[in-house]
């Protein structure tokens, strides 16, 4: 089978939005495509003396509502149209929530784990000088993704601070506490997953008292999402990494599993535990299945099998568009990755807004305002959704997205006069 394309994808995701929307034909050209795409190469110098040329990329999608925002992820399977979809999601996973920001994104192309301590820096530092006239708290603001962690992030953040010639604490998001970062950041996105769960199945009439979950992803937000779902009164029955997975349908507890992957490197062999491949972990029977893994996970032949009530993706992209139709004609309650994930970025913001301001919040004041965004999020979604004469989940998201965009646009002039929209607005389709 073709492996499905996420920059398509997403572009196939805006184009029923707008449509939807009865938008202007101007809103699709202007948001398929980036607005800036850089390619860098960069030299680094290895333990044993030789240079290695390693391809990144820094993508900026639309900046109407703000400064491009979005990860650095370092990865060997990193591509440009990868890069360009996850861009794109990113303006779109601002906007349902509500943020000031565009989207962004970047990537290396290269294997973190061959890497030592000194060539991560070197090459994280190269990436830095080489898109720093394009990134800057005004412009375009990093943070960590795949691979990437606090520890790069402030090596980031000193490279660009010594380019500038003072400190920049605002350019880099993800960053530790001592050196500007903010307080819950590196549970938000995982927070903010189990927050629009609990609100899903709240809806839904579902009790999360002893309601089985499997997550497919057992790092930073799979494992913590885990943790606060099991604290919720969730049973946790199976969990996979990159190197195996474990099953327990009597349920585990996500910190003895965290523990023993850090001790073994992996949740296989969990005590009391059964394998469990990743392919398994998806069809598998359970309340909630939350993919926070890598994109296209769910395809066709995958939806088909899935039993889940409930999927809410930590993850970017991990659905199909295919996937996608097959699991809302089951019925499944697919709360889609812009809005499911939308938790990191949201304390991202904070960070932002902490550095700008010089005074920094308490983890329960972090916490309450995250709550307060991702609880409002949920329910406009909701409500477009049934504006929308129940359209799915995702393009109802998007359809909030989409708009907020729009707008943004229009009054900028970006539509040029009069280009708002092709017809009066459907009242199916837009809110009052």
């Amino acid at each position: 089978m073709a492996e499905v394309n996420p920059f398509a994808s997403a572009q196939q995701e805006i184009k029923r939005a707008v449509c939807r929307l009865g938008l202007h034909p101007a809103v699709y050209e202007i948001l398929k495509q980036p607005l800036k795409v850089l390619t860098v190469v960069i030299p680094v110098e290895m333990d044993d003396g030789t240079v290695r040329v390693f391809t990144g990329y820094r993508v900026q999608h639309n900046s109407a509502l703000g400064p491009a925002k979005g990860g650095i992820r370092f990865h060997p399977d990193v591509t440009l149209e990868e890069v360009k979809a996850l861009a794109m999601w990113m303006t779109f996973k601002c906007a349902v929530v509500g943020l000031p920001y565009g989207g962004g994104k970047g990537g290396v192309v290269c294997n973190p784990r061959e890497l030592s301590p000194g060539e991560l820096e070197r090459l994280s530092r190269g990436y830095v000088r080489a898109v720093a006239e394009i990134i800057g708290p005004e412009k375009d603001i990093p943070a960590p993704d795949v691979y990437t962690n606090s520890r790069i992030m402030a090596w980031m953040m000193d490279e660009f601070s010594r380019y500038k010639g003072y400190n920049e604490f605002g350019v880099i998001t993800g960053k530790p506490l001592i050196v500007g970062g903010s307080a819950g950041r590196n549970e938000a996105t995982a927070r903010g997953c189990a927050i629009v769960v609990r609100e899903a199945a709240k809806m839904l009439g579902i009790s999360l008292a002893g309601a089985t979950v499997a997550v497919q992803g057992f790092g930073n937000a799979g494992s913590i999402v885990a943790r606060l779902l099991h604290e919720m009164g969730c049973r946790i029955v199976a969990v996979v990494d990159s190197n195996g997975g474990a099953c327990n349908t009597a349920g585990m507890d996500p910190v003895k599993l965290r523990d023993h992957k850090t001790r073994t490197g992996s949740v296989k062999g969990f005590p009391g535990s059964k394998p469990i491949s990743s392919a398994e972990l998806l069809t598998l029977d359970c309340d909630i299945l939350v993919p926070a893994a890598l994109e296209n996970q769910i395809t066709a032949s995958v939806a088909g099998q899935v039993r889940a009530k409930i999927v809410a993706e930590a993850a970017n992209g991990p659905t199909t568009p295919e996937g996608d139709r097959i699991l809302n004609q089951k019925g499944v309650f697919v709360i889609p990755d812009i809005l499911a994930s939308a938790g990191g970025v949201t304390v991202s913001y904070f960070e932002w807004v902490q550095n700008n301001m010089g005074y920094y919040w308490t983890e329960e004041e972090v916490n309450r305002r995250l709550e307060e965004i991702m609880v409002r999020g949920f329910h406009e979604v909701v409500a477009m959704r049934k504006l929308g004469r129940d359209v799915d989940m995702r393009l109802a998201a998007y359809m909030v997205a989409v708009k907020r965009v729009a707008e943004a646009m229009e009054v900028r002039g970006w539509l040029g006069r009069g280009a708002a929209r092709m017809t009066a607005p459907r009242a199916e389709a837009l809110p009052a």
